[in-house]
């Protein structure tokens, strides 16, 4: 396998006082998968700012006190591009949006022909199925070990 290069992705778990982290479902590039908001890195962006700049183009809200919570330990090829080696990080996120933030809700920056929404999941009823992809899963398999 010859890779090309790195992509580099990050996300936000996001709770609210309802004990439910917000989950996001997509329909792009002719996949359906549930992942953590958040998304691309772009380059010259520092690694908070591209997960700030996502959860405002994707829901208008703005994030802050990020603490870090996981990243890539392993070798992943991106389930897009599969020379593409995929680095995510993860981080915990508080806001003071949350009443802003319904399930159903679509998101701001959609594009045609894409389907993108947002929901809450209980914290209690998260599992690992919940989520599509590998690093996804580790993730909440990591947060409900957390919680236990």
């Amino acid at each position: 396998m010859g890779l090309n290069q790195y992509n580099v992705r990050v996300y936000g778990l996001l709770m609210n006082s309802k004990d439910e982290i917000l989950l996001s479902r997509e329909h792009r590039f002719g996949k359906h998968f549930t992942k953590f908001p958040g998304g691309g890195h772009e380059l010259g962006e520092g690694i908070a700012d591209c997960l700030k700049r996502e959860f405002q183009e994707e829901l208008g809200i703005k994030i802050h006190n990020l603490t870090h919570f996981y990243t890539t330990e392993f070798f992943q090829a991106s389930a897009f591009a599969s020379n593409d080696q995929l680095i995510s990080i993860y981080y915990k996120v508080d806001c003071h949006q949350l009443n802003e933030i319904e399930s159903g809700q679509k998101s701001l920056d959609i594009d045609e022909g894409d389907d993108h929404t947002f929901l809450w999941k209980p914290l209690a009823e998260l599992a690992e199925d919940d989520v599509t992809f590998p690093i996804d899963k580790l993730v909440v398999k990591r947060l409900i070990q957390e919680l236990s």
